[in-house]
């Protein structure tokens, strides 16, 4: 087994919480989005973002408008629905949970038996 694949899969799984928390405070284009998300040293291409942006725009979580820009064409600005933030607040406590869960398993010493 290659341990890229599993530390792929496992920023996929986070992806659309982190995506959904990059918009909790403020709406953002594309651009900005995934500079947040390399700041972060999550690395993400358009590729995989904007078919992820459409799928929470279609379940009802984000909405977008476009906005004009002084440096070339029109920006689609992302932003939470007020399902979308209700959405986002479930999503912080399972991750909370979970985050808690894994820490404990992983600090744990193992023991024989």
């Amino acid at each position: 087994m290659k341990i890229e694949n599993t530390k792929a899969q496992m920023r996929k799984g986070v992806l659309e919480f982190c995506i959904l928390s990059v918009l909790k405070d403020d709406d953002a284009y594309v651009a900005e989005i995934l500079g947040t998300l390399k700041d972060a040293k999550l690395l993400v291409v358009e590729g995989t973002i904007y078919p992820l942006l459409t799928r929470l725009k279609n379940a009802g979580l984000l909405n977008y408008r476009w906005e004009e820009s002084t440096s070339g064409p029109p920006r689609k600005y992302y932003g939470l629905t007020e399902t979308g933030k209700l959405f986002l607040k479930e999503l912080n406590i399972t991750w909370s949970e979970l985050h808690n869960a894994v820490t404990i398993v992983t600090s744990q010493k193992t023991t024989k038996k």
